[in-house]
């Protein structure tokens, strides 16, 4: 592919042409955009811009017009990510050391929610919470205000975690006055592990929070912290992927399976590749398709809920599917939209990465899955009640759907030993 013969070679034109080409070689998704055509637009679109600069044309305008062109693709699961954003994605699947505070923040109106606190980190140790809602980061605004994202969301929070200095936070915090809080950082494992929690009035429904389905062992440890819940004594289980955006198939499939046996299609432009879920785990030897697999393939069989939102994507959605498949309810709001179908990462010149559909996933009857999960139960989180009154609205309403189907839960297996979480 060549760029008009106006243009001149400079960053953001050697962005967008290795960018917009592996598009246009690797490209398998569901969209029906003539994307010869999409790229042709935008490259004329990039030469206007850099007109004024000619070779010293940045990378960011190359981002901004692959945005622009991305967006006209109308496929969510292809998107360009910077520098930064793909540092980050490399340091969670590889899991490695990096400068943390130990919290775990998304982005929601009026603030940065605090999803998850490791235990022993710099936040915990600073008195910060769970469900927290930070502010402002540093003197800037965070989070986002109707359609209108803040300076700070989690990729600038990120960003000033790596700067290895102490983060000054303003926090909203349910039945207290507005709170300073000083959190430093220290090196800390780049991902968040599943974790087990307790709700319900008696406490014996467990949460269990899977915040990415990116590491490759993640499957491994939700088991563990299933098996955690049972061996405790667990009447339900509510499985907590609101904040999940998705992560590697084989761990979403195989985590999915504590339910029943699954079977994930995947359709390429050359060929077709199974993916298998048995008991919580990859099967080393699946069984032929077709034959059942041996014994009650079924680790949960207790009620159970999952909770969903518009942060819920990819193998998050593929997840609920599945748990849908055998009657568990889906509680929340809809999700992102990218359940059928898989991507690749494709290193950039920027440092960047080009996430690209190359893959349409289909059910083992050979429907294709939904685009996106629609709750059995719309119930979306409010964010006024959780930082005013400390009521979270979407595990209430899937601790109601537990409610009346559970009756007492047998006793924890005598003399059974169960590693803590991490």
């Amino acid at each position: 592919m060549l760029l008009g013969a106006a243009a001149q070679a400079s960053p953001a034109t050697d962005l967008y042409k290795a960018a917009s080409g592996d598009v246009l070689r690797e490209y398998y998704g569901w969209s029906t955009a003539d994307l010869e055509s999409l790229v042709g637009k935008y490259r004329a679109v990039l030469d206007e811009r850099c007109a004024s600069q000619a070779e010293t044309c940045p990378f960011t305008t190359a981002r901004v017009v692959l945005g622009e062109l991305l967006h006209e693709v109308g496929d969510a699961h292809t998107s360009v990510r910077d520098p930064d954003a793909a540092k980050r994605l490399d340091e969670i699947s590889r899991n490695l050391p990096v400068a943390r505070t130990g919290a775990r923040v998304v982005r929601v109106e009026g603030g940065l929610l605090v999803a998850s606190v490791m235990r022993g980190s710099p936040a915990a140790d600073a008195g910060l919470r769970v469900h927290d809602l930070i502010t402002v980061v540093n003197g800037e605004v965070a989070g986002k205000h109707g359609a209108v994202n803040d300076p700070v969301g989690p990729n600038e929070f990120t960003t000033l975690e790596r700067d290895g200095q102490a983060l000054q936070l303003t926090v909203r915090r349910a039945g207290e006055p507005e709170l300073a809080l000083t959190v430093g950082t220290r090196e800390l494992p780049a991902r968040d592990a599943p974790t087990l929690d307790w709700a319900g009035d008696d406490h014996r429904v467990a949460v269990v929070t899977i915040p990415s389905f990116l590491p490759t062992d993640t499957a491994d440890l939700f088991l563990r912290r299933v098996r955690e819940a049972q061996a405790q004594g667990a009447r339900g289980l509510v499985i907590d992927l609101r904040f999940n955006s998705g992560g590697g198939l084989n761990q979403c499939v195989a985590a999915a399976s504590i339910f029943a046996p699954v079977r994930y299609r995947m359709q390429f432009k050359m060929g077709a590749q199974e993916v298998m879920g048995i008991n919580g785990e990859t099967p080393r030897r699946p069984p032929p398709h077709g034959s059942p697999p041996p014994g009650d393939a079924r680790v949960w069989t207790g009620p159970a809920a999952i909770l969903i939102g518009p942060d819920t994507a990819s193998c998050a959605e593929v997840f609920t599917f599945y748990a849908q498949q055998t009657g568990v309810p889906a509680v929340g709001e809809a999700t992102r939209g990218v359940c059928n179908s898989g991507v690749t990462f494709d290193a950039l010149p920027d440092g960047g990465v080009l996430t690209v559909t190359v893959l349409r996933g289909f059910a083992a009857e050979g429907q294709p899955l939904p685009e996106r999960i629609r709750p059995d139960v719309n119930a979306p989180l409010n964010i006024a009640a959780l930082s005013t009154d400390g009521r979270d609205s979407t595990l209430e309403a899937a601790l109601n759907v537990l409610h009346a189907p559970m009756g007492d839960a047998p006793p924890p297996p005598a003399g059974l030993s169960v590693p803590p979480s991490p």
